[in-house]
């Protein structure tokens, strides 16, 4: 559902929460070229691929950072929900995955060397020519020796539990280091996950007004001070 800078409308208002997991990046690793390499012996490889921030995303965006056009310095890319059954969609959902998976020094050593082994098997070729490196170690070492493994991203987004229009803006991203323009879109697979709970929290949503409707229609207007409305939504939705 993500769309890129200039194909849909600006986001307005949409800076109520923010996320920037790599705002004061710190370069104290510079000039420690040592540093990856010891911590790497020291810690071993790291085996848990669902925690690895490299291999969460399509694949086919690994090779992104080899198409841009050059000189490219900033991706901005927004999320909205294009339409569905409900007029409103209720946002929900975006903070789990911040917190999760994108704060902190999320980038290390390890997870380099995972990543690069795992694609490396990945986009295995049968030709005798050896082509381009897909998978963009440099980039991804450069954040981890300029911005301690911190991802230098600013995401902005609308007040979780915010009911909106279709088709209004709900999150966005933006890199805050032009060496990081590949770094947005990269993100776009795991952060558009956000669709499931904010479909969930939609649909429930939905659901609850219908059964308040028919309970003042049908004279049950005592139930809805007792709050019988919630307790008549059995949600399932958490079982798919």
């Amino acid at each position: 559902s993500g769309r890129r800078a200039g194909v849909g409308p600006q986001a307005q208002g949409a800076s109520a929460e923010r996320a920037q997991a790599g705002c004061g990046g710190k370069e104290a690793m510079s000039g420690q070229d040592s540093a990856p390499e010891a911590s790497r012996k020291a810690a071993g490889p790291v085996r848990d691929g669902l925690h690895n921030i490299l291999l969460l995303t399509d694949s086919y965006k690994v090779a992104h950072h080899l198409q841009y056009p050059p000189g490219t310095e900033t991706i901005y890319s927004y999320f909205e929900c294009r339409g569905g059954a409900a007029d409103e969609v209720c946002f929900f959902g975006l903070q789990y995955y911040l917190k999760k998976y994108l704060v902190g020094s999320v980038v290390t050593p390890q997870k380099i060397d995972e990543a690069e082994r795992v694609f490396k098997g990945h986009f295995a070729s049968t030709s005798s020519e050896p082509g381009p490196a897909l998978f963009n170690r440099s980039g991804w070492e450069h954040i981890l020796m300029r911005h301690g493994g911190r991802l230098p991203i600013l995401i902005k987004a609308v007040p979780e539990g915010t009911v909106l229009p279709q088709g209004n803006v709900l999150f966005s991203m933006e890199n805050t280091d032009p060496q990081c323009y590949w770094l947005t879109s990269y993100l776009e697979s795991l952060l558009g996950q956000v669709w499931y709970p904010t479909t969930v929290c939609t649909r429930s949503r939905e659901q609850k007004r219908i059964i308040m409707r028919y309970l003042m229609d049908t004279g049950c207007d005592s139930a809805l001070d007792r709050g019988a409305h919630v307790f008549k939504l059995h949600d399932f939705g958490f079982r798919g």
